[in-house]
């Protein structure tokens, strides 16, 4: 690892996310000369973490179709993370609402106001 890539990692202040919670996530992409953000939001279902590296698994439904993403927080190409919402789960891995669609995802038990007392 070499000094400048810690130093980022450093600047970079993210937030505490755990499974369940509903995130924002905002990715740098480049498209020729120009920049911007593009945000996905999802819920997550796995949480990654080896060697001081984390990793996020969010799922989201767009259009009745399933869309899985798989986000390195230690990318420099991960600008911006966000929770919008929290929600109490039983279990470390949220796989099995591949299979369950938007009925069970509904149905997490939100803890929201734990979000609007940490603001």
């Amino acid at each position: 690892m070499t000094i400048s890539s810690e130093s980022q990692k450093e600047n970079k202040k993210l937030p505490n996310v755990s499974v369940g919670d509903t995130v924002r996530i905002g990715v740098l992409l480049i498209e020729g000369n120009k920049e911007r953000t593009q945000y996905f939001e999802g819920t997550v279902i796995a949480i990654k973490s080896r060697e001081g590296k984390k990793s996020l698994r969010v799922r989201k439904l767009s259009q009745g179709i399933g869309i899985e993403k798989l986000f390195l927080l230690d990318s420099p190409k991960v600008v911006s993370l966000e929770r919008k919402k929290i929600t109490k789960v039983r279990r470390a891995k949220l796989y099995f609402l591949r299979t369950l669609g938007s009925t069970k995802t509904k149905k997490l038990k939100d803890q929201s106001w734990k979000l609007k007392s940490a603001s």
